[in-house]
């Protein structure tokens, strides 16, 4: 009896996504995997294993082309285990210079893809009564710089659905975690992957600042994608995952920091919040 994990993974062409799946297939995992492009992922791989390996061309905005990918998943493997919604992509510049396709156009890989996939997925796992959603999302999505206001935006929006998500599906023995990296060296900041929006106003100097400061450190970035691969790996063999895993030296501090000003600022506002309730 094969006793490998059945992985489903967006975004496998590259970056983090591509380190994992040749991980698991390294380890002995079967592996479906999804790009917009089969014939570049399967290149990327570099693995012929039809019994292991299932490269797949999907459209992710596209609700049947997803159901569908999904039934290929379960026709070669018979289950869906571990789920991870890795596509996605950054956007730089002011909201006032993004326009309102380019803000659709985050959101519907960034939060309706996942969406999507997981919708597409839960029947299954239900049925199962088992499985394991990682959701990437980014240290952005709960403390961002300035510059990304609207990924930070599509990063938050998957915080809070996994959380959620997380309540919803406990009972049947899915967990859910949200992956909240920093920065890693897997060409998020390259120019072909990155959506640049040109700063127009005289203004935003933090925002440019910010711009030239991420841009410089395009392939210096502390976090390495091999170990992350290796510790979403270790995850899906935990019997009680992490619903926030913040992943990096720089998410911990950033996080941390964060969680220490909010606390102070509860306090602080604490007799104004509870004026709001009827008088007991």
């Amino acid at each position: 009896m094969n006793t490998s994990k059945v992985w489903y993974i967006t975004g496998a062409s590259q970056g983090l996504g591509l380190t994992l799946v040749k991980e698991l297939l390294r380890k002995g995992d079967r592996v479906a995997a999804t790009s917009r492009n089969a014939h570049v992922l399967r290149q990327a791989v570099e693995l012929i294993d039809s019994d292991r390996f299932l490269p797949l061309s999907v459209d992710l905005s596209n609700p049947d082309c997803v159901e569908e990918s999904v039934q290929q998943t379960l026709s070669a493997f018979g289950r869906i285990d571990v789920v991870v919604n890795n596509a996605g992509y950054g956007m730089l510049g002011t909201l006032e210079d993004a326009t309102e396709q380019d803000i659709r156009n985050i959101f519907g890989i960034n939060v309706l893809a996942a969406m999507r996939v997981v919708k597409q997925v839960l029947p299954v796992m239900r049925r199962q009564r088992s499985g394991y959603i990682i959701n990437i999302g980014s240290v952005a999505g709960f403390a961002g710089a300035p510059g990304w206001s609207v990924y930070a935006a599509t990063k938050a929006a998957i915080a809070a659905f996994s959380e959620v998500l997380a309540s919803d599906v406990k009972e049947f023995g899915i967990h859910v975690t949200v992956v909240e990296p920093s920065g890693f060296r897997t060409g998020f900041l390259a120019q072909d992957s990155l959506a640049m929006i040109p700063v127009t106003g005289e203004d935003y100097n933090a925002v440019k600042d910010s711009r030239d400061r991420y841009l410089a450190a395009n392939g210096k970035q502390p976090g390495d994608p091999d170990r992350a691969a290796a510790i979403l790996i270790d995850l899906s063999e935990a019997d009680d995952p992490p619903l926030h895993l913040f992943l990096g030296e720089d998410a911990y501090r950033r996080a941390t920091e964060k969680l220490t000003v909010m606390s102070a600022a509860l306090e602080r506002w604490k007799t104004v919040a509870i004026k709001a309730d009827f008088p007991l």
